[in-house]
């Protein structure tokens, strides 16, 4: 039996659990794409499958729409897949165990990856029913969206006739995106080297947060446990024979880490001294984050007691000083419109490996200037540590259009359907209007989508609800002449 079946809109819950079937975390996006290119070409539909797995779907309009601009239904297909610690699940390989509670749609220990699977399926029901009034249709589904745009970046689009895109990568009913931030991801690769110590072996762990997307959610300054863990190292530095063997924390770059956890070492006769740093400092944080992020807490678990492989005294101090010197959250908020931040980071991944220490960040900006200023800064810091610095993914901000006639007939429709005016915003998370733009002359773009909260987190829940309403005021706009 189907999990969704009696939700409606029936279609649109139908490929929703069709897509969550498939694994389609970022970089694994072959079956999803093979998926969307065997449904077009079932109902006859135009469909380019390109060599990135980016996916172009062309629908013809419906009678008496021959002669209104066409309209392009743009998502991406990837999803960023994360799982509880203790979750068995193998993402790569394995769907999604969805779960229905109330007005929530979620899955059971993971992500849900209703962004942007929401848009996919919006999509897919439109394309699959000959009853709608519309214009030519032309859906983009990129791949790897998530881990910086790259099919965005690369789709060769030249053969569309539109100028008028829909995006349906947002999460807020009532409000239209009609502008958001610059980005890129910022790799750092410090080298390290390895001796043998003896002591006690501990683990010390952050635990507790909230996480969030670190586009959406970076304003609320939620604990990061990276860069918290960062902090709680430096300070057990103190500890006589303290080393270290080994650091993981965060699952994706743009997603706020809520776990971290690195395995250390001490003298035998300075356990308690380490206990009282870690009880110091729980007790700091607590009350620093007692607001924005309450369930933060801090573990240390004995785990035995003998030889271990650490770090060398060097490669050790370079590691904590990476990690505890690295700007992180918001660095500015925007003079021009108020509660938008203008420029952030996130620290999203760290990982000790055989060779180095691997640190992974998100950097966001609607400034140009202060993205590549921040990026710079980042290079400093990691030039000092005698850390490779690599910057990928970079994608420019979508600039807000003045004047938009696209935007307007979206903003009369919302409200006379609803009953209240759309917010028209722009937002901090970065989305593939900017890219797109650039290889589409005059395009017009707004962004929509239906509530979800906590994307990119194992607690990503959207709303039945409002998936229903935002269905119904897409289908309206489609019906515009």
């Amino acid at each position: 039996m189907k999990k969704l079946e009696n939700l409606n809109p029936k279609r649109v819950f139908h490929y929703f659990e069709e897509i969550c079937a498939i694994p389609h975390g970022s970089g694994n996006v072959d079956e999803i794409s093979n998926y969307l290119k065997h449904f077009a070409k079932e109902r006859n539909l135009f469909v380019l499958q390109d060599e990135l797995k980016n996916i172009i779907i062309i629908k013809e309009a419906s009678a008496g729409y021959e002669e209104v601009a066409p309209i392009i239904l743009q998502g991406h297909m990837d999803m960023v897949a994360v799982k509880k610690p203790e979750a068995a699940i193998d993402m790569k390989t394995e769907g999604l165990n969805l779960k229905v509670e109330g007005d929530y749609v979620f899955a059971e220990d993971t992500s849900l990856g209703g962004d942007d699977g929401i848009a996919v399926a919006y999509a897919l029901a439109i394309l699959d029913d000959s009853t709608l009034e519309h214009p030519r249709l032309e859906v983009i589904v990129t791949v790897d969206e998530e881990t910086g745009m790259d099919g965005a970046r690369g789709i060769d689009v030249s053969m569309l006739k539109g100028k008028r895109m829909l995006n349906l990568d947002s999460e807020e009913e009532g409000v239209i995106w009609a502008g958001c931030a610059g980005g890129a991801r910022v790799d750092w690769t410090l080298p390290v080297e390895w001796e043998k110590r003896e002591g006690s072996i501990y683990e010390v762990s952050v635990k507790g947060l909230l996480g969030g997307h670190s586009g959406a959610e970076i304003h609320k300054e939620r604990g990061n446990a990276n860069w918290l863990l960062g902090r709680l190292l430096e300070a057990l530095q103190e500890v006589q024979g303290f080393s270290m063997a080994a650091v993981k924390g965060g699952l994706a770059d743009n997603a706020i880490p809520r776990e971290a956890s690195a395995i250390v070492l001490v003298n035998k006769d300075r356990e308690e001294d380490l206990l009282r740093i870690v009880k110091d400092m729980e007790i700091q944080v607590k009350q620093e984050l007692q607001t924005k992020d309450p369930g933060f807490f801090l573990e240390a678990v004995k785990r035995e007691e003998g030889g271990c492989r650490c770090l060398t005294k060097e490669s050790m101090e370079r590691a904590i000083y990476l990690l505890f010197c690295a700007p992180n959250g918001v660095q500015a908020m925007s003079a021009d419109i108020e509660g938008l931040v203008e420029t952030s980071l996130n620290m999203g991944i760290i990982e000790l490996e055989e060779a180095a220490l691997q640190v992974q960040f998100s950097v966001r900006s609607s400034l140009e200037s202060a993205k590549d200023v921040l990026i710079r800064r980042l290079g400093a810091i990691a030039g000092m540590a005698g850390v490779q610095q690599k910057v990928r993914g970079e994608y420019p901000g979508w600039a807000y259009r003045v004047h938009s006639p696209f935007r307007d007939m979206a903003s009369r429709v919302y409200e006379e359907m609803f009953g209240q005016t759309p917010q028209i915003q722009a937002i901090h998370a970065g989305l593939e209007c900017g890219l797109l733009s650039a290889k589409i002359p005059d395009l017009e773009c707004i962004s929509i989508g239906p509530n979800m909260q906590d994307i990119h987190t194992t607690e990503e829940r959207l709303s039945i609800s409002s998936t229903e309403r935002i269905w119904n005021y897409v289908l309206a706009i489609l019906k515009q002449k």
